[in-house]
């Protein structure tokens, strides 16, 4: 065959499996798309439209295929013509993207219509739009497979190299989203409630070390090793929480879930599995319980030595996994905001406290100042179970239906309906407790030598309490209200949610400047 009848033939195949791939895209109206993260598939069939040779959808961007694609763009997507069963069709690799201009998204809006209006009361809700619940996704094709088994040549391939992602930076950009989804499974932006403890027993035991006349002592590498022990036991308290609100159904069930609450959701869209979640739980708990015998080996000269450190990293073992795990289950018997709180506060704190006094009590334990450390640790306490109490507004509906007891369940719950009043009174009768905790503090530094008159610079975040208290009674009105929609009232919740998490963290490092002042 000469050049140009090779060339001739080359161009009538091409141009044939283009009219062929045509004829299939412009007699359907949906697709099958697969999507994948570390193992965990997913698969929805869409209705699409074209936008030249890319694909375009709608879906709920906290959807499965939604979440995985934000993790892995790479999918998978089988198109047959109306009518048909699979026997000619389309397999279309390619990396999908949500479209964020503002003149594209209105574009695929009209595409979707052009194809269906089953969507459309989604497509037009305000409050779905400005709370980024809906996306429009475009596929850019890297390989079209044509599958035909009526014809001899059964299989034809089209690829599109263009629209491949160079490998270094594909690796390189699922690597970042690998530690996205990290961070996401051990809900890193949370460890505030971690830091702030810390951060107020380290500042009791400055001071301490300070009148003591024993500054120099100060250890940053104690420090830091306390905070990252800590941390493992958030991660495991928050991983063991998933895993085990999946296996009770708790998460599932739950269609109001937010970053505030309904936990990290990892496992339920499709992210991680429940093993991977389980391990990660298991790890950090392993990891914070070396540290904590490591601690204990540096002051006591023994693993196992009998000392303060040792009985509350006991405890505080307990209370990060007796949180939900089975058997004990705390948070599902109404006893989950106290062990929060006791985690969180009194446990940290002194356990900070105690490491980094050490040189002060190394040979009298008398010396310990644990009551200082122990007072400071009562307004972050509350405040810390405070953030738990709110974030269950949400979750209330769904913790009742499957007999998650928690005191908001317990205290809201009234012939079958959430009542919300209750909960939402004894929330700013905590907040205000913590508050006057603070004063407390305060005047006891005024006729004993415990507290300290700094303290009252941690009364700043009132201000912001008091905007929550507001925020929440517009809230509660909105919720008992019969003809609210009960898939949206929850959401406008989140600013309280936010708030409480602020003042508890604002409020943990006044606390910890107080003593070092």
């Amino acid at each position: 065959m000469c050049i140009s009848s090779q060339a001739y033939y080359l161009n009538y195949v091409e141009t044939s499996l283009n009219t062929k791939i045509e004829n299939v895209l412009n007699d359907a109206d949906r697709m099958f798309i697969a999507t994948s993260v570390g193992g965990n598939s997913s698969g929805a069939s869409v209705f699409f439209n074209r936008d030249g040779q890319d694909l375009i959808f709608f879906t709920f961007n906290p959807s499965r295929k939604a979440e995985q694609i934000k993790i892995n763009p790479r999918v998978h997507v089988v198109i047959w013509p109306k009518g048909q069963d699979g026997i000619r069709g389309l397999q279309i690799d390619g990396e999908c993207y949500q479209i964020k201009d503002q003149s594209e998204i209105n574009k695929a809006y009209e595409l979707i219509l052009e194809t269906t209006d089953a969507f459309k009361e989604f497509m037009d809700d305000e409050f779905l739009k400005e709370n980024k619940v809906i996306g429009y996704y475009r596929i850019k094709p890297t390989t079209i497979k044509y599958v035909d088994f009526f014809q001899d040549e059964k299989f034809e391939w089209k690829t599109y190299p263009h629209n491949k992602s160079p490998a270094i930076k594909f690796a390189l950009m699922l690597g970042l989203k690998r530690i996205g989804l990290w961070l996401r499974t051990i809900r890193a932006p949370f460890l505030t409630a971690t830091l702030a403890p810390v951060l107020i027993g380290s500042a009791v035991a400055f001071n301490d070390l300070k009148d003591s006349g024993l500054t120099q002592s100060w250890s940053p590498r104690l420090f830091w090793i306390v905070l990252g022990g800590a941390c493992l036991a958030q991660i495991a308290t928050n991983t063991s929480n998933d895993y085990f609100d999946h296996t009770s159904n708790a998460d599932e069930i739950n269609k109001v879930a937010s970053p505030f609450n309904g936990g990290s959701r990892v496992i339920q869209v499709g992210l991680m599995s429940a093993g991977q979640v389980l391990l990660t739980a298991l790890f950090s708990i392993l990891g914070a319980i070396s540290i904590g015998l490591y601690l204990n080996k540096e002051i006591s000269g023994e693993f196992l030595g009998n000392t303060p450190l040792l009985w509350l990293g006991v405890l505080g073992t307990f209370l990060s996994l007796g949180y939900t795990a089975d058997p004990v289950r705390l948070g599902y018997k109404g006893l989950g905001e106290y062990a929060i709180a006791l985690g969180f506060g009194p446990v940290m704190v002194l356990g900070a406290h105690y490491v980094l006094t050490f040189p002060v009590h190394n040979t009298n334990l008398s010396n310990w100042n644990w009551i200082e450390a122990l007072l400071a640790s009562i307004p972050i306490a509350i405040l810390v179970m405070l953030i738990v109490w709110i974030n269950q507004f949400q979750d209330a509906p769904s913790d009742a239906a499957i007999g998650k007891n928690t005191l908001v369940v317990k205290t809201a719950t009234e012939n079958g309906w959430m009542r919300l009043e209750k909960p939402l009174k004894l929330y700013k009768l905590f907040m205000i407790a913590a508050f006057l905790s603070i004063i407390l503090i305060g005047i006891l530094s005024l006729f004993t030598e415990y507290g300290t008159r700094y303290i009252f610079i941690a009364l700043l975040p009132t201000l912001i309490a008091w905007k929550a208290f507001k925020m929440a009674d517009e809230w509660i009105i909105k919720w008992n209200n019969p003809k609210a929609d009960r898939q949206k009232v929850p959401y406008e919740l989140l600013l309280v949610n936010v708030s409480t998490i602020g003042i508890h963290f604002l409020t943990g490092i006044l606390v910890a400047l107080a003593y070092i002042l």
